[in-house]
């Protein structure tokens, strides 16, 4: 097994365990103390209380481990988290450098569905209109993740009108980076296999049926079972588990289960973000508090009024920063791990990291 006390010295080795931990996606700012005698690995999938974990042998031997969670190991692992392992016990999960999120709404408790990502792909299906009010939840949940988030237009082959959809999908996300996709015809197919190299771990967000195995399969020839969509949209295939694929390409994709429902547990300040135009009118609001619900010289509902702003974008807004109020009472106001700013991803250039 790989043995280390500190992955903090990461940098500059080409050791053969060193370049194995590259292609799990390992970058300098996943570094962080383990203690000694334990190994490093990344979870790949999870089990109940269980979890696959792939690591290293110092000559660059890779094993994958079905290993047991420690009793009282918080926070629980989840796909992409980097681990210490013991035998096959995970003794504990380090720091995350950023984590995707969703509230349960009948537990209360937020629930982690991958860390220590770079790129958040939001799959939007235009074969039919687009989703809009679901694109706006999964930019929201994109940002508040700390990772960059991108939009992936799927099934562009069955669209109309594409350059409509996509004019409406700028429209509502104009920060964000947009790619149009086929996995039939292979439109942007190279494009996303340039964003996915080596350093670089994603995952793809997005309802089931949206065309998420399908670009898999598209990038990489995989084997993944898709099954025929139903009349609704709706795929009747559901990746059940989490997966971590390593890419041809050199990249990392996480792939995650299809979400009916995208439940907020984010910072209002995230959702000002994504509904950055809003934010922009009410600079103008005649109160710097103004809830703009009916407040003298409130510019946004003038906006409205006018045409100038979407009423139903509006009333999106209302909803999903009055439901990141709730998730950020009920946690309370203690910062939470694992966000941080966004940056961009690693370059294909950078120094791989160093486990010595």
């Amino acid at each position: 097994m790989v043995e280390s006390s500190n992955v903090e010295n990461l940098e500059g080795s080409t050791s053969p365990a060193s370049l194995g931990y590259r292609t799990l996606g390992l970058t300098h700012d996943d570094t962080s103390e383990i203690p000694d005698g334990l190994v490093l690995g990344r979870v790949s999938i999870v089990h109940g209380a269980n979890a696959e974990v792939i690591w290293f042998e110092p000559a660059g031997g890779e094993v994958v481990t079905l290993c047991h969670f420690s009793p009282g190991i918080d926070p629980r692992p989840v796909a992409g988290d980097w681990v210490a392992i013991l035998d096959d016990h995970i003794e504990t999960v380090l720091a995350r450098r950023s984590a995707l999120r969703r509230a349960n709404l009948r537990t209360h408790v937020t629930q982690v569905l991958a860390a220590n990502l770079d790129l958040v792909l939001l799959v939007i299906p235009i074969d039919r209109a687009p989703n809009i009010r679901m694109l706006e939840r999964f930019a929201v949940m994109a940002l508040d993740s700390g990772a960059r988030p991108f939009v992936l237009l799927t099934k562009a082959d069955e669209s109309s009108d594409v350059s409509g959809a996509l004019d409406v999908v700028r429209g509502v996300v104009p920060d964000v980076d947009v790619l149009t996709t086929s996995s039939i015809s292979g439109e942007g197919i190279e494009h996303l296999r340039d964003l996915l190299h080596l350093g670089v771990t994603a995952v793809m967000l997005g309802a089931s049926g949206a065309g998420k195995t399908s670009l898999l399969n598209a990038l990489e020839g995989s084997d993944e079972l898709t099954r025929t969509v139903s009349r609704g949209g709706e795929g009747r295939h559901a990746t059940s588990t989490r997966k971590l694929y390593r890419l041809r390409g050199g990249g990392v994709l996480l792939d995650i289960p299809g979400i009916r429902l995208a439940n907020l547990d984010v910072e209002r300040a995230r959702v000002d973000e994504t509904f950055s135009d809003i934010d922009e009118v009410a600079a103008h609001c005649r109160f710097r508090d103004c809830a703009h619900t009916g407040d003298e010289g409130c510019a946004v509902e003038a906006a409205v009024e006018a045409g100038t702003l979407d009423r139903e974008r509006l009333a999106s807004w209302r909803l999903i920063r009055d439901e990141a109020g709730r998730s950020s009472r009920e946690r309370g106001s203690a910062p939470r791990p694992g966000r941080r700013v966004h940056r961009d991803p690693p370059s294909p250039d950078d120094e791989p990291p160093r486990l010595d």
